[in-house]
């Protein structure tokens, strides 16, 4: 039995099938993966998503903390209420976690990090902290809810007083403000609009009821998986890890190399691997042939450049195609090969995202 979070008995309740995801029993799906996911593409979807790890840093050093422990830059956080993307590396260059950073307060930081990294982030975290004296505490006490599609702000905004509800519909994109008892984002992992809510763990099942009421279709990880795909965004431990650096990811632009001056974790590696080159790149693929499913595994075989292999890969419900990414040789062209079962089937090579707000963006 894995870790439950504070909505696991409602789960059961709506017949949800569970599957051990990051050490935590989590909803795969209500009935149908597809309809959940064609509800997020089209109106709006309710995911438990409190198995990512919450983490509040704080203290006069906070921000020179994490100007050092990540590759993006917090420097960029201007003002409470801004939310910024990237990713945590070791000294040589691997991602250790990609994360969701937001500035709290002047001196007060909240990290997002993956379920299944909690405890190595932790103390990864944990342990380069202690030289800045900031405080490290893991928010155990929270749960969070992802709402996401098109209709997903307006439908929440009907759950809140009017003062609350236009305070919510005011946030631009990767900002988020405390409203009432939760604190809103504007952000998601879907590749449409929507909120993600952190809340105190006893509110959140009377939340996502009252979300469901409301018109959101309650969504397991089987949906939150073939949205994501579809919307270009990496999955820890899929499509980058340890062994994987950022430029090789597509995570290029979430590095920050100026100034020159903020000497964060990773940044010697990086700087050698930017002037050699990487001899890898993470692409997306279109299946071209019939008669197969690009999954993670996969061998891809590049033309004149050597072989590679599928990182995540399965069927778009939106594009009604099978799509994947794929780590391939930098000198890769515009077509591959992809071994399926046996099969040499034929792979169109395109820029991610397949899908944004709803629109194909590949044909």
């Amino acid at each position: 039995m894995g870790r439950r979070t504070a909505l696991f008995d409602l789960h059961r309740t709506l017949g949800a099938r569970s599957v051990d995801f990051g050490g935590w029993d989590m909803p795969l799906h209500y009935g149908s993966q597809v309809a959940e996911h064609n509800a997020v593409r089209r109106a709006a979807g309710v995911f438990d998503v409190s198995h990512m790890g919450v983490v509040d840093v704080d203290g006069a050093r906070s921000r020179a903390f994490l100007e050092q422990l990540l590759a993006n830059d917090v420097a960029k956080l201007t003002a409470p209420g801004r939310a910024l993307y990237g990713c945590m590396l070791n000294e040589a260059g691997g991602i250790i976690d990609d994360l969701l950073v937001y500035r709290l307060e002047a001196s007060a930081f909240r990290i997002v990090v993956n379920a299944g990294r909690r405890e190595a982030d932790l103390a990864w975290i944990r342990g380069h902290a202690a030289q800045f004296g900031v405080s490290v505490v893991e928010r155990e006490d929270l749960a969070m809810l992802a709402v996401q599609g098109p209709e997903a702000r307006a439908l929440t905004a009907k759950l809140l007083v009017p003062e609350h509800a236009q305070a919510a519909l005011a946030l631009a994109p990767f900002h988020a403000r405390p409203i009432g008892e939760w604190y809103v984002s504007r952000t998601g992992y879907t590749g449409e609009d929507g909120f993600e809510v952190m809340l105190p763990a006893g509110g959140a099942a009377d939340l996502f009821e009252a979300l469901r009421a409301a018109g959101a279709a309650p969504c397991g990880l089987g949906a939150r998986d073939t949205l994501r795909l579809e919307a270009g965004l990496n999955l820890y431990g899929n499509d980058m890890d340890e062994q994987t650096d950022p430029f090789e990811s597509a995570l290029g632009w979430t590095v920050a190399l100026q100034p020159v001056t903020r000497r964060f974790i990773g940044r010697d590696a990086l700087e050698a691997i930017q002037r050699r080159g990487s001899a890898r790149k993470l692409v997306g693929l279109l299946l071209v042939d019939r008669g197969g499913v690009l999954r993670r595994h996969q061998t891809v075989i590049a033309p004149g450049a050597g072989e590679g292999e599928i990182t995540s890969g399965g069927f778009s419900p939106t594009l009604e195609r099978s799509i994947a990414f794929a780590r391939v040789p930098a000198a890769t062209g515009t077509e591959v090969e992809v071994d399926v079962r046996g099969r040499a089937l034929r792979a169109r090579v395109v820029k991610p995202p397949f899908v944004r707000h709803g629109q194909p963006l590949v044909s």
